[in-house]
C-alpha cells in the first residue's frame, strides 16, 4: 500500500502531505511529526503503515521550517495553522471517516495547544505518541497547563524512562484531566519508544502494543 502525496496550503504556503488510506478505513489520524525529524522518519512510517493494517488512515505533513529545511521549528501560531490546514485537509481527503489528530512529541503538543486555542473542526480525540512534558533532566508540568482547556478525549501514550516526561508527574497531569484522558505506559521505553536489549523485548513488539491501543481506542469513539 502506497501513500498518496498531498500539497497542503498554509496560507499563503504550502507544505507536504502523505495520505494513506487502507480500503477498509474505519477512522483517519491527522499525524504531526516531532521537532527533529519530518513525516517520512522511519518512525513516522512505522506508525502510519501499522495503523493502516488496523484500518485507520493517516495523513502525516510537514510543519513549515521541516518543508524548507530548516532545524529551527516554528513559531507555536504558524504550527498551530499547519495543524489546522491539515485537519481540513484530511477532512476534504476522507469526509466519512471520523476525524483524530495528534502526533510525536512536539507535533503532538502543538496539535493540543491548537485544540485548546480553539477546537479543531470535526477532531474526535487527540492522540500523543510521547507527550513532551518537560526538557530533559527538567521535570515540570507548565507545558500540560493548556491540557485543561482541551475538551475531547486524549489518549498518551509514555514510555517509562521517557526523559522529557517523566512518568510520576505524567500520571499526574493525566489524573487531573479526569475521564477524557487515558494513559498507556510501556515499561523501559524511552522517548522513540527504544527498549535496551536486557528488557528481553523487541521496539517492534512495543510499537505493535502501541498501535493495537491506539487502534482500539480511535475505533472505540
Amino acid at each position: 500500500m502506497a501513500a498518496k502525496s498531498v500539497t497542503i496550503p498554509v496560507g499563503e504556503a504550502k507544505t507536504s502531505g502523505l495520505f494513506l488510506a487502507p480500503k477498509n478505513a474505519r477512522a483517519c489520524l491527522v499525524l504531526a511529526h516531532g521537532a527533529g525529524a519530518g513525516m517520512t522518519h522511519k518512525a513516522m512510517s512505522a506508525i502510519a503503515d501499522g495503523l493502516a493494517k488496523r484500518d485507520i488512515a493517516t495523513l502525516r505533513f510537514n510543519f513549515l521550517y521541516m518543508e524548507r529545511g530548516s532545524r529551527r521549528p516554528d513559531v507555536p501560531a504558524l504550527a498551530h495553522a499547519t495543524v489546522r490546514a491539515a485537519v481540513a485537509e484530511a477532512a476534504r481527503l476522507a469526509p466519512k471517516l471520523p476525524l483524530f489528530a495528534g502526533g510525536k512529541s512536539f507535533g503532538g503538543r502543538m496539535t493540543s495547544q491548537a485544540q485548546a486555542l480553539a477546537p479543531l473542526t470535526n477532531v474526535r480525540g487527540l492522540v500523543f505518541f510521547g507527550f513532551p512534558l518537560h526538557p530533559a533532566g527538567k521535570p515540570g508540568t507548565e507545558r500540560a497547563k493548556h491540557l485543561a482547556d482541551v475538551a475531547v478525549p486524549m489518549l498518551f501514550l509514555q514510555g517509562s524512562r521517557d526523559a522529557l516526561a517523566e512518568l510520576a508527574l505524567v500520571k499526574t497531569v493525566v489524573g487531573d484531566l479526569g475521564k477524557r484522558a487515558k494513559l498507556a505506559v510501556f515499561e523501559d521505553a524511552d522517548h522513540s519508544f527504544h527498549i535496551p536489549a536486557k528488557s528481553g523485548r523487541k521496539d517492534g513488539e512495543v510499537m505493535d502494543e502501541m498501535l493495537d491501543i491506539a487502534g482500539e481506542w480511535m475505533l472505540g469513539k
